[in-house]
């Protein structure tokens, strides 16, 4: 395969990667294999959370450059898995060029999970998290029904490509709202409970996993980086509730009415 095309898709597998919570190392990784099993004298790779930079030089000395930027990030682990498994194919030569190209475009068009599963996986998620930091089965209704409408929310935002800051904070705010109300209704027992295992659905576990992979690995930037992500997110949520909680005791005198 001509070493242009060779680079571009190189950049295209790591991109996959990157968009669905991949850290920085796998993405250099993987392209630097791919590059090396199509044959490419030298490949190196600079990734960061939010761009990829990589260069190869062919047999003639000839100098290929390519950058992508990152916009989009999500969480698709799927994604990740299939990439991994179609680079250890190309590096075992299982795979023609025209086959990898195939395959790599056709991982990049899967769909992700329908949006009922993950309302529902969403709603459960937050009603056993509750239960798992020691709430009742109140708490548990109480926690899986703002569960749903946070996903709900994340949905919506998404669509109109909305700051992720804003989407936290407005989760947090939604979140506490919703714990004062169902505990003044007698939905749930245990405001902080619930509270608690919703607000895990929005808690940046990944992005801190992947920092201190990152550090620990002398990636600095990429894990500095992916720090501040995880704090900005952390103080977004936090923020939210705390403000709707503050508003609610100033009027009311209490978290009960």
């Amino acid at each position: 395969m001509d070493v242009n095309k060779v680079a571009y898709w190189a950049v295209k597998a790591g991109k996959i990667i990157l968009e669905n919570g991949g850290e920085t190392y796998r993405v250099e990784d993987t392209i630097i294999r791919i590059c090396n099993a199509f044959g490419v004298a030298y490949a190196d790779s600079f990734v960061t959370p939010t761009g990829i930079m990589m260069s190869v030089i062919d047999k003639d000395g000839h100098t290929v450059s390519n950058i992508k930027r990152i916009r989009k990030r999500t969480v698709d682990l799927h994604k990740i898995a299939m990439v991994n498994d179609l680079s250890r194919k190309i590096c075992d030569h299982k795979l023609t060029a025209d086959e990898f190209i195939e395959a790599l475009k056709a991982i990049d068009k899967e769909p992700p999970y329908s949006k009922n599963m993950t309302v529902i996986c969403a709603a459960a998620s937050a009603g056993f998290f509750t239960l798992m930091f020691g709430g009742n089965p109140k708490d548990f209704v109480g926690a899986c029904i703002i569960g749903a409408i946070i996903q709900l929310l994340i949905y919506a935002f998404s669509k109109f490509d909305i700051n992720s800051f804003f989407t936290n904070a407005l989760g947090g705010a939604i979140t506490a709202l919703l714990a004062l109300v169902f505990i003044n209704l007698g939905v749930s027992s245990n405001m902080d409970y619930v509270i608690i295992g919703a607000i895990m659905l929005l808690v940046p576990g990944i992005a801190i996993t992947n920092a201190i992979r990152d550090v620990i690995g002398g990636d600095l930037v990429s894990g500095v980086a992916r720090i501040a992500e995880a704090l900005l997110i952390a103080a977004a949520i936090s923020s939210g509730s705390g403000i709707v909680l503050k508003i609610w005791i100033s009027i009311f005198g209490g978290t009960i009415i």
